[in-house]
């Protein structure tokens, strides 16, 4: 009769940062948790964590992908990943799922739906749901990028859910952003409105195969146009490329365009201002996420929130009355905050002026 599993060792500081620069994919995965971790001795471990490994980051090409559901990034990141570890680069893929609203946890598993991939010894892929975090991208998606840095990957791969605000925050933490289109025009040029064309370095076309071959020919051909018209100050235009992600054709050709981009900023000085503005929005984006943290972990807030949130999904409540609450609770009082503010914000005496 087999007994419960042992409870494994817990890690020192030292043995995760050694772990992580010998890529011991365990190490490598507990580290990834630890950074995951919301636990206040956990998120302390990660820090000083972090804090060593940081010397040996910065040297792998950072590139997130987005698209709309139904584009097939993982099937166009499987095949591309098999394609750059067979030409001698170590790949990490950190893909974002969205999460069970039950669990908390992975719904779609990417892992599982790149077996190839997954089975390939250069090949590290690492799913991670979004839990709550805005954007299509995990809470710590950022930190896990430079674990994978220092473990030694050429290439960390970003894939994210590809809703909502993915492309501003998927734009922040990579190098390259690439976006897949479905091979029909309409909703992508809609995109581009949005300010696609601000974030976006290469677009590509995918299932360019079969009986949608024409259509995402038609589809690129109208997504360079309408890039072309609406491209001002000196925006730079995206290239637009078709690819099969499924028969895997021009895939390749789809990653020298984003390496092409890659060595652009890096030769110019570009690459270095570029992870610098990225460094400071990170500072912002911990501040949020803390905050956040600690509103919800507060004893007084969650006494009431439970019944606050239950008024507010009956309609007796507005959400701003509740939020309003909360922050009173945690410690926040709206009201006097905007009276002082007010009041700040009033003009001096004219006997007290220069």
């Amino acid at each position: 009769m087999n007994g419960p599993s042992p409870r494994r060792r817990d890690l020192s500081v030292e043995e995760y940062c050694a772990g992580v620069l010998e890529c011991d994919p365990a190490i490598l995965s507990r580290a990834l948790t630890l950074v995951e971790s919301s636990a206040a001795p956990h998120q302390k471990m990660a820090e000083e964590m972090l804090a060593h490994l940081l010397p040996h980051t910065g040297q792998a090409i950072r590139v997130g992908i987005t698209g709309p559901p139904g584009v097939g990034k993982s099937t166009f990141i499987e095949a591309l990943g098999i394609q750059l570890v067979r030409n001698g680069k170590r790949l990490a893929v950190l893909a974002v799922d969205p999460s069970s609203d039950l669990s908390g946890g992975s719904i779609l598993g990417d892992k599982t739906r790149m077996t190839r991939l997954s089975s390939e010894p250069n090949a590290f892929i690492r799913p991670s749901p979004t839990a709550g975090t805005l954007g299509g991208v995990a809470r710590k998606t950022r930190e896990m990028m430079l674990i994978c840095e220092a473990a030694g990957f050429d290439v960390v791969l970003v894939e994210t859910v590809g809703v909502g605000q993915s492309e501003t925050m998927v734009a922040e933490m990579t190098d390259c952003f690439l976006a897949l289109m479905l091979p029909s025009a309409g909703d992508e040029l809609q995109g581009i409105k949005r300010g696609l064309l601000e974030l976006v370095d290469v677009i590509a076309v995918n299932k360019a195969d079969g009986a949608t071959r024409q259509a995402a020919e038609v589809s690129a051909q109208q997504l360079a146009g309408a890039l072309q018209s609406i491209s001002a100050n000196g925006i730079a235009v995206p290239p637009v490329l078709t690819c099969s992600a499924m028969d895997e054709q021009n895939v390749f050709a789809v990653w020298e365009e984003v390496k092409s981009h890659y060595n652009d900023l890096k030769s110019n000085g570009a690459l270095m201002a570029l992870r610098q503005q990225h460094n400071a929005s990170w500072v912002w984006s911990i501040v949020d996420d803390r905050v956040r943290q600690s509103v919800r972990d507060h004893p007084a807030v969650a006494k009431i929130r439970a019944n606050l949130e239950a008024e507010v999904l009956r309609g007796q409540m507005t959400p701003e009355s509740a939020a309003r609450q909360i922050l009173e609770a945690f410690g926040v009082p709206i009201g006097d905050h905007r009276q002082a503010v007010n009041d700040g914000n009033q003009l001096p005496s004219t006997s007290n002026t220069v």
